[in-house]
C-alpha cells in the first residue's frame, strides 16, 4: 500500500483538515489469528473529499471481513479498516501483529446508491449474506424506520489520523472509562499524535485524548502530555 500525505480536499467551499496519515505502512495481519489479512493504514488512495459521497458504516459477520473488504474495493468503493497493535508470543517469540480495532465493521466512502446496489445484491457475491447498513438509532427516515448511519467526512478524517498510528497503547472504550477534563476540544500540537481533534480525559489512569465517531465508538490515544495540548477557539 502506498502512503498517504497531505491530503487536500475542499469543503463547502472551504479548505477540510488535511488527511496527514503516518507514512509507515503497518504490516498485513496474521489470517491464522484475525481472520483478515487487510492491513489499516495507509489506504490506497486518498479518501479526497467528494460532495456525492458520505461514509458509511458496514456491519460484517464474523471471519468475512477480507471477503467483504475484497469484493468493496473490487468494486471501486473506498474502503478503510482500523486495526491495531497487540502483542503475541508465536513460535516462543513475542510478537507485535496487527487485529482489527473494532472488530466485523468496515467504513466506505461512497454514493448510497453504489453501496446499496452491493448490500442487497442477489448475484453470486450473495454480499447481503456477511454485509449489512449500521444503522443510525438516533434518527428516522421517511419511511418510519432508522436509515443507515453516515459519519461526517472531517470526523472520519481525524479517526483514520489516529487510527493510522503504529501504537499499541491506541484503543476504543466505553463511555464510562473516560473521565473527561472538561467538554473543551482540543488539538495535539506535538509529538506521535500531531494533528488529532478531540477531549482530553483520563482513561486507564492516563491523560489521553479522546475522538470520537458518534453513534460508533470513542478511541483514545496513548498518554499525552498537557504541553503538548492546545485548546481550540
Amino acid at each position: 500500500m502506498s502512503a498517504l500525505s497531505n491530503a487536500k480536499t475542499r469543503r463547502d467551499g472551504h479548505n477540510s483538515p488535511t488527511i496527514g496519515l503516518t507514512s509507515n505502512v503497518l504490516p498485513k495481519a496474521s489470517s491464522s489469528d484475525t481472520g483478515v489479512s487487510v492491513g489499516n493504514a495507509p489506504p490506497q488512495a486518498p479518501f479526497a473529499y467528494d460532495p456525492k459521497k458520505k461514509w458509511y458504516v458496514l456491519r460484517i459477520t464474523y471471519y468475512r471481513a477480507q471477503k467483504a473488504y475484497d469484493l468493496l474495493t473490487k468494486n471501486d468503493i473506498e474502503t478503510y479498516m482500523p486495526m491495531r497493535w497487540v502483542k503475541r508470543e508465536i513460535d516462543g517469540k513475542e510478537k507485535r501483529i496487527t487485529r482489527p480495532l473494532i472488530p466485523n465493521l468496515l467504513f466506505v466512502y461512497t454514493t448510497f446508491a453504489k453501496l446499496d446496489a452491493i448490500v442487497k445484491t442477489k448475484d453470486g457475491t450473495n454480499a447481503r449474506s456477511f454485509i449489512t447498513y449500521y444503522y443510525d438509532h438516533f434518527n428516522t427516515g421517511p419511511n418510519g424506520k432508522n436509515p443507515p448511519l453516515t459519519v461526517r467526512y472531517d470526523d472520519m478524517a481525524n479517526f483514520i489520523r489516529l487510527t493510522s498510528i503504529a501504537n499499541e497503547h491506541i484503543m476504543v472504550v466505553k463511555p464510562e472509562l473516560c473521565h473527561y477534563r472538561n467538554g473543551d476540544m482540543v488539538k495535539i500540537v506535538d509529538g506521535e499524535f500531531k494533528g488529532i481533534c478531540g477531549r482530553v480525559a483520563r482513561v486507564a489512569g492516563q491523560q489521553r485524548v479522546v475522538v470520537e465517531l458518534k453513534g460508533v465508538c470513542l478511541a483514545t490515544t496513548a498518554y499525552v502530555p498537557s504541553s503538548f495540548i492546545k485548546k481550540l477557539t
